[in-house]
């Protein structure tokens, strides 16, 4: 099938509620353009050259989301454009994301990445530093940034209860957090070879690469 045809069928599949994020990493801009073409206008990068090369190059209306882990000396790069940060891993790169925010004259919106798989190679915040990172956010210290929810990436691996056991953490982290905090509205959850777990555990964001683009380029 082509990129469009797997886009429609994907696209038809999904809630409504539920937004989908292309993941166009490593892909060409005129594999995005027909994406686009197709009527897809969220797209997912995780290195911040590529990131702003396609920005550059590609139509003003497309939301682009920084979904890789991002290096604080990298977030002025794209701290004028971004739409979503999905891998806020740390306090300190939230502070500077808010310090590149106020020199952009904007509020970036960011999903706080919470550690839930059992590789330890992946990153994120644990339970009390995500508690105290929403406090620290809730007493307007940083203006410059907008928190809109919580993304997690599952373990790799075919055992799917643990997978919905790891999403269904996240969605209570995520449950404890909303109360109270209107523009808290996404859980940002699920790859290609997961997402139908994490639909069915509360994931109002999924990010699709491979089921829209086939397999990665390697770069």
């Amino acid at each position: 099938m082509s990129i469009t045809q797997k886009l429609h069928q994907i696209t038809e599949s999904l809630p409504p509620e539920v937004v989908l994020v292309a993941v166009s990493k490593t892909k060409s801009e005129s594999e995005i353009a027909e994406a686009y073409a197709a009527g897809q206008r969220v797209f997912g990068e995780n290195k911040v050259q590529e990131l702003v090369r396609k920005w550059e190059n590609l139509p003003k209306d497309i939301q682009w989301h920084m979904i890789g882990h991002l290096q604080r000396n990298k977030v002025k790069y794209i701290a004028g454009f971004v739409s979503l940060i999905h891998g806020v891993d740390s306090l300190r790169l939230l502070k500077e994301i808010d310090k590149r925010g106020a020199q952009q004259g904007r509020v970036i919106p960011c999903l706080l990445q919470v550690h839930i798989a059992r590789e330890t190679t992946k990153f994120g915040f644990d339970e009390a530093e995500l508690t105290e990172t929403m406090h620290i956010v809730d007493q307007g210290q940083l203006p410059h940034v907008q928190l809109r929810g919580l993304m997690g990436m599952a373990t790799f691996t075919d055992d799917a209860a643990q997978i919905r056991a790891e999403f269904h953490y996240l969605k209570s982290l995520y449950d404890t957090f909303h109360s109270g905090r209107e523009a808290f509205d996404t859980l940002s959850m699920g790859m290609s070879g997961d997402y139908h777990i994490a639909i069915e555990q509360g994931s109002t964001m999924v990010r699709l690469g491979s089921s829209i683009f086939g397999s990665r380029n390697m770069t």
